[in-house]
């Protein structure tokens, strides 16, 4: 990696940066639950010294990102299924209402494209392609919540929906996509945001339409002697 170049006239400091990049990293599966981050091996990294390492851990960690553990120093936070329950939750309820401030501001193209999306995923789940599947499931809901005004709001709808897809990815294999029924219920979505449906009918579609992934996962994880298969 380069070093970390700051111009007089860049507003970023190299902490910023340092903690930009170490929570798109996390963020991104680069660095998985229980991971060390070890102070001076991202010094060197960034060709920095020690502080602004130091302060960018301390700023994840009131981010809930990284954890300081007894002769273990930094570590990515770890994912356990409470934490997964709590988050889902939450990204329910957020991107229900992103979604609902969001749909008025959408016009045919988004719409259309939102719809393109969709048919590519039904494509994709039969036979399911797992990883095509939810590449396409991210991009949609990406999507959904772009013309979001709330800034802040979006930026936390995303921050928590790639933490999720990263847990699904590397942790919890058998969080389920739920492949026909998830394509239909975006259909239905969009008829909404198409007819001018109300936000609270909007918001509620996307909370439970959230909300079934998690409900589906608890019932294969409280399930030990089925066959646990994604779906």
């Amino acid at each position: 990696m380069e070093d970390l170049q700051v111009s007089p006239t860049a507003p970023a400091t190299k902490q910023e940066l340092v903690h930009r990049a170490l929570r798109e990293r996390i963020l991104a599966g680069f660095y998985g639950p229980g991971d060390r981050v070890v102070i001076d091996a991202i010094a060197a990294e960034f060709n920095v010294s020690a502080l602004p390492v130091r302060e960018a851990i301390r700023r994840l960690e009131a981010e809930g990102l990284v954890i300081f553990r007894p002769n273990a120093g930094a570590q990515v936070t770890p994912t356990d299924p409470s934490q997964f329950h709590e988050e889902m939750t939450t990204l329910a309820v957020l991107e229900g209402y992103a979604t609902a401030l969001a749909a008025p501001l959408m016009d045919e193209r988004h719409l259309a494209r939102l719809a393109e999306i969709t048919d590519a995923m039904e494509e994709a789940s039969s036979p399911m392609d797992s990883v095509g599947f939810g590449r396409l499931n991210w991009e949609f809901h990406g999507l959904l919540v772009q013309p979001c005004p709330n800034a802040t709001l979006l930026t936390t709808v995303r921050d928590i929906g790639r933490r999720l897809e990263s847990v699904r990815q590397t942790v919890f294999v058998h969080i389920p996509y739920r492949g026909a029924e998830s394509v239909a219920e975006h259909r239905v979505l969009l008829g909404q945001i198409a007819s001018g449906a109300s936000a609270r009918a909007i918001e509620r579609t996307v909370r439970e339409h959230k909300l079934r992934t998690l409900e589906t996962f608890r019932a294969q994880r409280d399930a030990p002697h089925t066959k646990r298969e994604t779906q």
